[in-house]
């Protein structure tokens, strides 16, 4: 997922710059560790709302894009509060890009993880674009599906500039658990990749186009819903090796508290996907899962940082982080 796992050696380039222009309480080390934070909280409250918009029906509540609707850049209330939905979480890009540009200007003067700064602050407008073309082809359910991945692979950055400037130390441990939590993340990545087929599969397809028309595609939902249940039966079944594994060989703590904490995160997820399948997917539980699957990703991209072959380097800074 174009996350590196290798051990991190920050550079030692001259002491960060001091600008007039930018209030200084803005340009030290907890800043930046702050805001890299909320880059992660972001992508993952807009994916929620994303879903919630899908859920209420409110796909097209705006039916073109950029505008509302075409002779509008605001809702009109002519789609009876869908629009409302659907513009109101438009907005939070904006919220998104605030975040995401103060994290890469704060990154850029003070010289730390401009490339992870840069790639979040640009992937914000590849999204909306994305986002876009989602409401011009009426929710084609592959690109809606797309729009998902996206938000998953934004989560991966930001969370890799967090864990990288709060100056975390990984565990080093054996090859094998290395490997294997490797596997477990591209088990998590295929996992998710599989419910958004299912999703595309299913009955909340988040609209009805004006010509009556609801895409979907075209899959037996039953299927799909079952491939995706191997695949974390796949995925717990490694999980849950990993733990095993990392005991054996006497890792350290935070490389067990790491694959636990991911067990834990997706046995609870796995309940609520069974409880919305056999309840014919609710919406409220819908939006669970979707909460539910930023949170096992995020754990187990907690795991591929932590588990590692040895040591990275403490990034300069990690004294001025705990004064």
């Amino acid at each position: 997922m174009g996350v590196s796992t290798e051990p991190h050696t920050p550079r030692t380039p001259s002491s960060p710059r001091v600008v007039r222009w930018l209030p200084p309480w803005l340009q030290n080390a907890k800043a930046l560790v702050r805001l890299a934070l909320a880059s992660v909280v972001s992508n993952v409250v807009i994916v929620v709302t994303g879903g919630a918009v899908r859920l209420t029906d409110s796909g097209l509540g705006c039916p073109t894009w950029p505008r509302c609707t075409d002779a509008s850049l605001t809702p009109t209330g002519k789609y009876t509060g869908h629009d409302i939905i659907e513009f109101t979480n438009r907005q939070l890009t904006f919220v998104l890009v605030a975040i995401a540009l103060a994290t890469w200007l704060v990154a850029m003067v003070r010289r730390e993880q401009r490339a992870l700064a840069t790639g979040a602050a640009l992937g914000i407008p590849v999204q909306a674009v994305l986002g876009g073309l989602t409401v011009l082809t009426h929710l084609n359910p592959w690109l809606v599906a797309a729009h998902f991945l996206l938000s998953m692979l934004l989560i991966a950055v930001t969370f890799l500039l967090w864990w990288r400037l709060r100056a975390s130390v990984p565990a080093p441990t054996s090859g094998a658990a290395v490997l294997l939590a490797r596997f477990t993340i591209v088990a998590t990545a295929a996992t998710l990749a599989i419910g958004t087929v299912v999703t595309g599969s299913g009955p909340h397809a988040g609209d009805t186009a004006s010509n009556g028309t609801i895409r979907r595609t075209g899959l037996n939902v039953s299927s799909m819903s079952q491939l995706h249940a191997d695949a974390v039966m796949v995925l717990i079944g490694l999980s849950v090796g990993l733990v095993l594994l990392l005991r054996a060989v006497h890792a350290a703590a935070a490389a067990q508290k790491a694959a636990a904490a991911l067990v834990g995160v997706e046995l609870a997820q796995g309940l609520i996907g069974y409880t919305q399948y056999f309840l014919d997917v609710p919406p409220l539980l819908v939006g669970l899962h979707m909460l539910g699957a930023c949170l096992v990703w995020l754990a187990a991209l907690r795991v591929l940082v932590t588990v590692v072959p040895e040591a990275s380097a403490r990034p300069r800074f990690a004294n001025e982080l705990s004064a």
